[in-house]
């Protein structure tokens, strides 16, 4: 299984960007997908989740800036980062899970630099 992510760059602060990322090798549905980032020197935290018939789970507070979605069917996962801030700076992973909020499958990341 891999997981492709795109969408990264270098954005002002109070920009956007859309994350995608698509899965492949298995014909399984993903049961969950989501992101997780990392700054350099931190350890990696996760960000939001979506089962593929459930509501969107966000780990901690991003005052309505992210929104997560889906395609089922593409097993794609998005991520629309809205008035992005420089703690925002990360690199951002896709992660997906078969059965239940579990992530089995962590992908490569793509880079997001929030800067003025």
């Amino acid at each position: 299984v891999q997981l492709q992510a795109s969408g990264g760059g270098v954005v002002r602060p109070g920009g956007s960007l859309r994350l995608s990322c698509s899965g492949s090798g298995t014909n399984a549905r993903f049961n969950v997908m989501g992101w997780s980032r990392q700054v350099p020197g931190r350890q990696r935290e996760l960000v939001a989740r979506l089962p593929s018939d459930g509501r969107p789970l966000y780990e901690f507070n991003l005052g309505g800036r992210f929104i997560i979605s889906r395609d089922n069917d593409r097993n794609s996962v998005y991520l629309q980062m809205n008035n992005l801030q420089p703690e925002d700076t990360a690199v951002y992973y896709c992660n997906a899970g078969l059965t239940g909020m579990r992530y089995d499958y962590w992908g490569q990341g793509t880079l997001v630099t929030v800067s003025s």
